[in-house]
């Protein structure tokens, strides 16, 4: 199983070294371990990148591949719901120029990525 987070990481090691044998030994079978498994995943995620969908990677395409001096609220909105759903985020639009240039770079940054590796 794929660590979600740092609390499967450290249920990982407790179980391999045999702490978390001993602790539920001593304590029981509700010593608080599993809570802050869930907890440690909410509080220290790891950031799991999903691939693009086919019509997202489209539209990547389309408007990577087009010359722009300016960013549009529709396709910040559309590049805000790609980044937000691949990287497993809750980013808000923003009027913040440097922001949504780096919106704007990790998406196409992402994009080039997958067109790269999927001429392989």
């Amino acid at each position: 199983m794929k660590s979600k987070g740092l609390g499967d990481s450290i249920e990982k090691i407790t179980t391999a070294t045999g702490i978390k044998k001993a602790v539920k030994y001593l304590f029981g079978d509700d010593c608080g371990c599993e809570e802050r498994r869930k907890t440690l995943n909410k509080v220290l995620p790891y950031r799991v990148k999903e691939c693009l969908t086919e019509d997202e990677f489209m539209w990547c395409k389309g408007y990577f591949n087009t010359y722009r001096t300016t960013i549009t609220r529709e396709e910040q909105r559309t590049l805000l719901d790609i980044h937000n759903r691949v990287f497993n985020e809750k980013k808000q639009a923003s009027s913040c120029g440097s922001c949504v240039k780096d919106l704007y770079n990790i998406v196409n940054k992402l994009y080039t990525e997958y067109e790269k590796n999927s001429k392989k």
